[in-house]
């Protein structure tokens, strides 16, 4: 159930399908209209995590910006530290740093960068940038890195929270205890409690979910199965499900994508398990589905909006923003 100890938030995620960052001024003028708090933006094979929260905070300065997520090893911890405190200088009490672990897909195969420990990582990174960014002379051999003298020149007036990008029971925990809540993915309402307990109470929960401004169902699932395959197959997305007990619901499209039969894999995904993790259809209907997450505790939803469809999209930004 929702924390009510902590604040309710309005957020979207960024930057939106098919329209260029250079022109998503007005849509983001129109974010800030429509009454909402945040706009988060990810780093995985498109645009980098700053870019989008940047120019948003020049363009809207009543939102919060937040990453969703930076990795916590593709940035050397000096640079990553330099990087959140300009943020903060450029969006002063505004920003809300988002890290994780992110893949080996992404660590190892596009970075080249092994992907080791990354539980521990994510924990040094946090017990780092709490210190960096009040200012601290860190010289400090964490487990997995070591920092000698560094200082920030760039101190934020206001330190931000930290969320954690989590997706098992130690890593939920640790957003909890040290971080100062929780970003989610790929997960289900019905899956709410196991994580809200996992992670503890008083801590902000922040979750994506795929939104598609659509009643047509087939379009939905040619894309969702398709985007579920690239995701879901992911050796840490697959332990995810695996942990919320999707196994067996799940095993055949593993063993599907194992053996290369990638269209076999879309196949079997059932759409009952389509229903779960994508919210479509009209105004009304992908404004419940948002809210049935927040009923069941998180208290920053910030949807993705599956469309390059620009009436789609002013359709599902109205839906989700604050009603009087």
């Amino acid at each position: 159930m929702t924390d009510s100890t902590v604040p309710r938030r309005y957020g979207i995620t960024i930057p939106f399908n098919g329209i260029p960052m250079h022109e998503h001024r007005e849509w983001i003028e129109l974010l800030a209209d429509r009454g909402y708090t945040d706009v988060t933006a990810g780093e995985a094979g498109a645009n980098d995590g700053f870019t989008p929260l940047v120019l948003t905070a020049a363009w809207a300065p009543t939102l919060r910006v937040s990453h969703s997520i930076l990795p916590v090893y593709t940035r050397g911890p000096a640079l990553l530290a330099q990087s959140i405190a300009s943020l903060c200088d450029a969006a002063p009490g505004r920003v809300a740093v988002g890290i994780g672990a992110s893949s080996n897909v992404i660590v190892e195969q596009w970075n080249g960068i092994p992907f080791d420990r990354p539980y521990s990582r994510v924990r040094d990174t946090i017990r780092f940038l709490r210190a960096a960014l009040a200012g601290e002379k860190v010289t400090e051999q964490y487990e997995t890195f070591s920092v000698n003298g560094f200082r920030s020149e760039l101190v934020p007036s206001e330190p931000p929270p930290i969320l954690v990008a989590a997706l098992r029971s130690k890593m939920l925990r640790l957003a909890g205890t040290e971080g100062d809540g929780a970003i989610l993915n790929w997960l289900s309402p019905g899956d709410m409690p196991k994580i809200t307990e996992a992670v503890g109470p008083g801590k902000e929960i922040m979750c994506r979910m795929f939104v598609y401004p659509t009643e047509d169902y087939e379009l939905v699932r040619k894309l969702a199965t398709r985007h579920m395959n690239a995701y879901l197959n992911v050796p840490v997305y697959r332990a995810f499900q695996e942990w919320l007990g999707r196994t067996d619901v799940l095993t055949p499209m593993w063993d599907a994508w194992a053996e290369g039969d990638r269209k076999k894999a879309t196949e079997v995904i059932p759409d009952e398990l389509v229903d779960e993790f994508v919210v479509w259809g009209s105004a009304d209907r992908i404004r419940a589905g948002v809210d049935k997450y927040v009923e069941m505790g998180v208290t920053t939803p910030t949807p993705l909006v599956m469309t390059s469809d620009l009436d789609g999209l002013r359709i599902a930004i109205d839906a989700f923003a604050p009603r009087s």
